[in-house]
């Protein structure tokens, strides 16, 4: 599978959109709680991506058929690494976790991805460029969000809930590996199966942890609506496209973008200061992307 140029735009747009959602978040708990944050992004999600998909006669997968209840199965995996479970965790564990240690721990997931692909995947075999590659990427963030991510906030339930992020960490390594393996279908059908499995798990399970939301305020409401088009539908279609065409690996470098665009959008739209490592921590991150793709004719 060779990584195009297409597949590298697409990593960039999932980088920029996933950086970006941390602002959205911080204004959408304005007006919700961080489990009916969650549940109705990815219902949100799921709605517009079913409508998209029967609007343009694709539809869903079968489960009259076999192979239709297979692919069902693995969205319903998907669902519950790329979506459910990951959200949940990662909403409960920010409320007790400083959000430098959940950057840290999002750019953990390649490096989970790079055993897991080499022993799941065929063609991810993992070489010493590649994990020299991925190191220089998250010493890269390291660097960015710096040491202090780890001081203790003296929260109650800290420990639990920085095993919950790394937690989170491993359930979106597993998804995307999932995502690889799943077999051949139309990548919008599985995308729109994915979220209508995650958004039938966590909605049941934010109306009974938080009951129904009151109205908020309009900022919140256009804040989960931005959430659940952008960071949620497109970078779903977007994450089965890369991870089935470039690999399981490749995708998960866009870990490493992440905290980057967070902190470029926060300089930019909430005029918050640069950190002075940025231009370091920057070289670190695109010279491990560079090292890990470097003459990689398949992933």
């Amino acid at each position: 599978m060779a990584v195009s140029s297409a597949n590298w735009i697409k990593l960039l747009m999932l980088g920029i959109m996933w950086g970006a959602s941390f602002m959205g978040v911080a204004v959408a708990l304005d007006g919700f709680a961080p489990l009916t944050l969650a549940a109705l992004r990815i219902s949100l999600g799921a709605v517009c991506l079913t409508a998209v998909v029967l609007s343009h006669g694709a539809g869903l997968p079968s489960l009259r058929s076999r192979d239709g209840r297979i692919v069902w199965l693995f969205a319903l995996l998907m669902g519950i690494f790329t979506n459910a479970v990951p959200f949940s965790l990662l909403g409960w564990s920010m409320t007790h976790v400083a959000s430098g240690f959940a950057g840290i721990t999002m750019a953990v997931v390649p490096l989970f991805v790079l055993p897991l692909a080499h022993i799941l995947v065929p063609n991810s075999r993992m070489t010493l460029r590649s994990a020299f590659g991925f190191g220089a990427g998250f010493l890269g963030v390291l660097v960015l969000i710096g040491l202090e991510a780890f001081a203790s906030t003296g929260a109650d339930l800290e420990t639990l809930a920085r095993l919950a992020c790394v937690g989170a960490a491993l359930c979106y390594a597993i998804g995307v590996i999932v995502a690889r393996l799943c077999p051949t279908v139309n990548m919008l059908s599985l995308s729109a199966a994915t979220l209508l499995c995650g958004s039938a798990l966590i909605l049941p399970s934010a109306l009974w942890q938080d009951g129904v939301p009151a109205v908020p305020a309009i900022r919140p409401i256009v804040a989960v609506v931005a959430l659940g088009l952008l960071p949620t539908a497109l970078a779903q279609v977007l994450l089965v496209q890369v991870a089935r065409s470039a690999g399981p690996a490749f995708l998960s470098l866009v870990n490493y973008q992440v905290p980057v665009w967070s902190v470029l959008f926060g300089a930019w739209l909430l005029d918050e200061t640069l950190p002075r490592q940025i231009f370091v921590a920057l070289a670190l991150i695109l010279g491990g992307l560079l090292i890990s793709s470097a003459k990689r004719k398949a992933v």
